[in-house]
């Protein structure tokens, strides 16, 4: 099929970054909402919801962008599966856009409820759009919380690339973006604690950037008045490369067909998570 004029292929992949991001933060960021201001849900209905938005964002977007979806996942494949370094700026800022107008749509439709739930808007309902240490209530601090999102950033990395890799019976039937969404759901369910699971820097980045310009003057720190907003930013794109550099060094290289010290192969590119 010929191409359309007026849209190069990376145009393309940045429209499809761009929406995939945004469903999966419609659902996510809503589904907080519901449970935190509007009182119906509970954990498991959030991290089902986070599941299901990574699920359904990299069906829409795996065709024409890999299903990226997170700059953590961008970041990784370019250092270990030749993801072009040219378009990982690009990528990021799609992703982070996606998030921002998703966030933006969330708390316009939901402010009669925020406004209820929470008037000063304040850090009793901040969680609803960007992640705080201890889920902003437990004793866990700035360093607790990064190192929590370098582990859980780290667990999704190594599974999604096991989970991706041609070579190592990966889930056909184009299921991966099916189970890589529940293992979004089981680290949610795991790891959920500490930080609040982010292991995504847009994910957090876009929402708190839309809560600061409607109202919420804290967003860029948590509950202790730390400076916190770089924690759910750095410490996924290290997690990443440490859990996608384990992939490599423990199964990727050993697999048939591996160059030694060879990456996985880098398709297909799905990602994710929250």
């Amino acid at each position: 099929m010929a191409e359309r004029p007026g849209f190069p292929p990376l145009a393309r992949e940045l429209a499809a970054e761009f929406a995939g991001t945004l469903v999966l933060i419609l659902f996510g960021v809503g589904v907080v909402a519901q449970v935190v201001a509007g009182g119906l849900g509970d954990h498991d209905s959030i991290a089902w919801a986070w599941g299901i938005g990574v699920v359904l964002g990299v069906y829409v977007s795996a065709t024409l962008s890999g299903g990226h979806i997170n700059p953590a996942v961008t970041f990784a494949l370019a250092v270990f599966q030749g993801f072009p370094w040219r378009k990982v700026g690009p990528y990021v800022l799609a992703q982070t856009a996606g998030a921002f107008v998703a966030a933006l749509i969330v708390r316009w439709n939901y402010s009669e409820v925020l406004a209820k739930a929470d008037p000063g808007h304040t850090i009793k309902t901040q969680g609803v759009f960007s992640t705080l240490p201890g889920n902003g209530t437990l004793p866990v601090g700035t360093w607790g919380a990064f190192r929590d999102q370098v582990i859980g950033t780290a667990i999704l990395l190594f599974l999604v690339l096991a989970l991706t890799d041609a070579r190592n019976g990966p889930p056909l039937a184009n299921l991966a973006p099916l189970v890589i969404g529940l293992l979004v759901v089981a680290i949610g369910m795991a790891w959920g604690t500490d930080a609040g699971y982010a292991i995504n820097p847009a994910r957090d980045f876009g929402p708190r950037l839309a809560q600061y310009l409607t109202g919420y003057g804290g967003a860029w720190r948590d509950q202790h008045g730390d400076l916190y907003f770089w924690v759910p930013v750095l410490g996924p794109l290290a997690g990443a490369v440490a859990g996608a550099g384990l992939y490599v060094a423990l199964i990727g290289r050993h697999l048939p067909g591996a160059a030694a010290g060879a990456a996985a192969e880098p398709e297909p590119e799905y990602d994710v998570a929250p």
